[in-house]
């Protein structure tokens, strides 16, 4: 017989954790999750990682289930004493049904007035939909998700097979226009795209035509990760299903590569954004405004920045010449000041006084500036 999930519920100390600074993909400087494990237990997900899933056996990932049933009491408690930014939360696999706590923690997110990103690979999400768009009204409300594969792909039926329980991605897709049509931003994150089964140009271009189709605006790229006893597990997963596959993945990701070895993800994303560029779409996200924030041009003059980094990562340029631009974009989200009132008392030597931010780059941002 088929296992079943079981529920444990638990009382966590703590429920959001907090970055210095928000991240540089999807702009959320906290997260915070109401389960451990997911019933959909796709093969390949980075949440096996040993950090994420604290499971003595490693196959227990996708049917015990942990439920942390004092999220709403902690989510407030945290909210109410940190600074607004955008939080990265919602966990839609079948335990919501139940347990209904991802609904929970987006109506103290609406309370508060923090803005919201959510990454699903289930059309449940739609449920909150009323949620959303309420915090959209306030605050902004991102919700993304994650197809790494259409039926137009020749080996779609090997990619359901590693996402095991997860809805199809017809049913994301018909998600995405529901909520492109109410007003939310909304996209798919490619992620993670797997060498020999869904990194082929078919099916790159699949993504991100259904995504244009489909009233999405992005499409995220990011590459395979593998750790410790994730690697091991899907390694073996492999072997068992697809040794045909194994080697290629032995080279992308050598003992002690968390990432795929060589030029494998660079060429992989420049397709993705040539992809995005034909049918009209982004591969990044916009940084959300938050209403009243006093640094709004900043945050804006920092995204410009990390989207620079992007590209030129993306254009091999060599590290000497990226670092630049991410350790001012770093030193300009650090800044209490506006830039404005910096660039109107000092000039370009008050750009210049900023940390990290170089002679070159201080006349950038006063191009930037002059053109507001």
């Amino acid at each position: 017989m088929p296992r079943k999930a079981t529920f444990i519920p638990y009382q966590p100390k703590t429920i959001l954790n907090k970055s210095k600074r928000p991240d540089h993909w999807f702009w959320t400087r906290y997260s915070a999750y109401p389960y451990i494990g997911c019933q959909h237990g796709c093969e390949f997900c980075y949440c096996r990682e040993r950090k994420y899933a604290p499971y003595d056996n490693i196959d227990d990932f996708p049917y015990i289930i942990k439920v942390k049933e004092n999220v709403p009491t902690l989510l407030r408690r945290a909210l109410t004493r940190a600074p607004v930014d955008p939080v990265f939360t919602g966990d839609y696999q079948p335990a919501e049904r139940k347990f209904g706590l991802s609904r929970k923690m987006l109506e103290i997110c609406l309370e508060l007035g923090f803005p919201v990103f959510v990454l699903e690979r289930s059309p449940l999400v739609l449920r909150d939909l009323d949620l959303l768009k309420a915090i959209q009204e306030r605050a902004q409300a991102v919700v993304a998700f994650s197809i790494i594969s259409t039926p137009d792909s020749p080996e779609h039926n090997r990619v359901r097979q590693l996402e095991r329980l997860a809805p199809p991605p017809e049913k994301r897709f018909d998600a995405m226009e529901k909520f492109a049509a109410a007003g939310i931003l909304t996209g798919t994150c490619l992620m993670p795209i797997l060498p020999g089964l869904c990194d082929d140009n078919a099916n790159l271009e699949a993504v991100v035509r259904r995504t244009a189709d489909h009233g999405g605006r992005f499409v995220l790229a990011s590459s395979l990760t593998l750790s410790d006893q994730q690697r091991t597990y899907f390694f073996d997963v492999l072997s068992s299903r697809f040794p045909d596959l194994l080697q290629l993945y032995q080279s992308t990701y050598p003992e002690g590569s968390y990432n795929p070895a060589g030029d494998v993800w660079r060429q992989t994303a420049l397709r993705v954004r040539a992809y995005c560029q034909q049918y009209g779409l982004s591969d990044r996200i916009p940084r959300p405004i938050i209403p009243g924030d006093k640094r709004t041009v900043n945050k804006r003059f920092v995204e410009r920045l990390v989207n620079q980094v992007y590209t030129m990562e993306l254009n091999d340029e060599p590290a000497h010449r990226v670092w630049p631009y991410r350790k001012a974009a770093w030193a300009i989200e650090d800044l209490e000041q506006d830039i404005r009132l910096i660039y109107r008392m000092m000039g370009l030597k008050g750009l210049q006084s900023i940390r990290d931010v170089s002679e070159r780059l201080a006349q950038t941002i006063e191009g930037w500036l002059k053109a507001l």
